[in-house]
């Protein structure tokens, strides 16, 4: 298996239509999962940019927010990023149309896209806001059963209003 997970510019722009399908079964070091994160990518050339779409597949090993217990969270999800070519400081002779949220990467002249770091990269920012491993520590602080109950100081003071409804 090719362990840079680097594709030439060259070679997406020699395929068929200047599509190349790209299959990434293997780990990232540094994102913790229990098995291979899976993409299936389509690289795409698009004049003076590279267009890589497709989906994200893993099982991410993460730590609950609330309780500290480490849990496994199924992620399964679309990418859509977008390359220059060339400078984004020079003059394109053709517009783009960006979509919400979409940014473009400056590969500075490169001749190859690095995919695991684009994988990498994606999986970061498609992770949780808030990890909790499960619905007795969503409702923990809610539920009437003390095992579950995380005490908050703070809510003290409203134990004793006493409320005069005439």
């Amino acid at each position: 298996m090719n362990n840079t997970h680097k594709v030439l510019i060259e070679d997406i722009e020699q395929a068929t239509n200047k599509k190349l399908e790209y299959k990434f079964d293997d780990v990232i070091e540094e994102i913790p999962s229990n098995g291979n994160i899976q993409a299936d990518l389509v690289l795409e050339s698009l004049g003076e940019f590279i267009k890589i779409s497709g989906n994200i597949k893993l099982i991410a090993k993460l730590e609950c927010d609330i309780c500290l217990n480490e849990y496994e969270e199924n992620m399964n999800f679309e990418i859509e990023e977008m390359f220059a070519k060339n400078s984004l400081m020079e003059e394109y002779g053709q517009e783009l149309e960006l979509k919400d949220g979409q940014f473009i990467t400056d590969l500075n002249g490169e001749n190859e896209i690095d995919i695991k770091d684009l994988l990498y990269q994606s999986v970061i920012i498609n992770l949780p806001d808030k990890k909790v491993c499960g619905i007795k520590c969503k409702e923990g602080f809610f539920e009437t059963d003390e095992t579950y109950k995380i005490p908050d100081a703070r809510m003290e003071v409203f134990k004793n209003i006493k409320v005069d409804r005439k």
